[in-house]
């Protein structure tokens, strides 16, 4: 299954929501919303700086990732960044393809 990184930025009403619920309280909100999909959150943090949240997800596909990633913006409630993140064993087969791509004056 892809594995994902959420980088989540609260807005003014999320942050509210958040000082009202807790945190984990939307630990588990979250969880709940990536085994619907058939996913699995494999670590949830909170951080200083300019994200407020970091989740690393195993998810079925990038339709799932697309659906978390609209209905997350779509709230208002908060931002989010979904960044794709590759195993070392499928760099490792990466730097084994011949792609047959030259590079310019050569």
């Amino acid at each position: 299954m892809p594995t994902y990184l959420l980088e989540v930025s609260y807005s003014v009403e999320g942050t509210k929501g958040l000082l009202k619920e807790g945190g984990s309280s939307r630990r588990e909100t979250i969880t709940k919303m990536i085994e619907h999909l058939g996913g699995k959150v494999e670590a949830f943090y909170y951080t200083f700086g300019e994200d407020d949240c970091y989740v690393i997800t195993e998810l079925p596909d990038e339709t799932a990732a697309a659906a978390v990633s609209l209905n997350v913006g779509a709230s208002g409630a908060a931002s989010i960044t979904t960044k794709v993140l590759i195993a070392p064993e499928v760099i490792d087969a990466a730097s084994k393809t011949d792609i047959g791509y030259r590079a310019p004056g050569k």
